[in-house]
């Protein structure tokens, strides 16, 4: 079982998925899966081909967060050869928030405890209707505290209180409407809706959303000018808009049920 990868790293068309494949623990954050992730994250980022990045599990757990397995879990470690800023799970967390290109959870089981980090952390995460969801090292008595860097900003104060002080499951409906993940579907549809998702998404987009809202107006119309400007002359641009004028998918466009 140790020769088995943690993440299983694929590229169909302009996707890449990341699975989590540790079903025998429930893809606990071991230092492992935390650098397969961080690993498939580089790959993806340095593919020019890959336009959007898929994160999911297999197995009845999308991730059970630290490995509790041999005493005190490794959430600091992860690859020396890193550096700082990429250590661990905290590492992880920043590197899927500042991925250039949009990251997609599909939550294909329960997310719990630092698992709750990675669905907050992505740009979009859809779970299967069954999935469970909870903020549950409270009841070990440690907090959310890596992971609240991520979460809190999603979270209204009541629902964070509530959801870190309780310990309690909820389901992924519940998780969605307090904001922790983007939607929750049947599971039967989780696919087809993921598919959807992945589609429509471009990843110019995404630096727009984190970027523009700090920044004086003036500066953001000098910035978002400039973006338009490159985006408009660029290959892909014009590809797109001889697709639309085609009345076909454009070449980079992920192919009809990709995930």
């Amino acid at each position: 079982m140790s020769d088995e990868p943690a993440v299983r790293y694929a590229v169909s068309g302009a996707v890449a998925t990341l699975t989590m494949d540790q079903p025998h623990n429930r893809n606990a954050l071991t230092p492992a899966l935390m650098n397969g992730l961080a690993r498939g994250l580089d790959a993806a980022l340095a593919d020019e081909a890959v336009r959007v990045i898929v994160l999911t599990n297999t197995g009845p757990a999308f991730c059970a967060g630290a490995d509790l397995s041999g005493g005190t879990p490794a959430v600091a470690g992860g690859d020396e050869r890193r550096g700082a800023r990429r250590d661990g799970l905290a590492g992880l967390l920043a590197a899927i928030e500042d991925s250039t290109k949009p990251v997609v959870a599909r939550i294909a089981g329960h997310c719990v405890a630092g698992g709750m980090g990675l669905a907050a952390a992505c740009d979009i995460s859809v779970a299967g209707d069954a999935a469970r969801f909870g903020f549950t090292e409270v009841r070990i008595g440690v907090a959310p505290a890596i992971i609240s860097v991520v979460c809190l900003p999603k979270l209204r104060r009541s629902d964070a209180l509530e959801l870190f002080l309780s310990g309690e499951r909820i389901s992924a409906a519940r998780a969605a409407e307090v904001g922790l993940i983007t939607r929750a579907v049947p599971a039967a549809d989780l696919d087809a809706e993921v598919a959807a998702v992945v589609a429509r998404l471009l990843a110019a987009a995404k630096r727009l959303v984190y970027t523009i809202p700090g920044m004086a107006r003036e500066e953001a119309f000098t910035r978002t000018t400039d973006v338009s400007q490159a985006l408009f002359t660029s290959a892909e641009a014009a590809e797109g808009m001889a697709a639309f004028r085609d009345k076909r998918l454009p070449s980079w466009a992920p192919p009809p049920g990709a995930t």
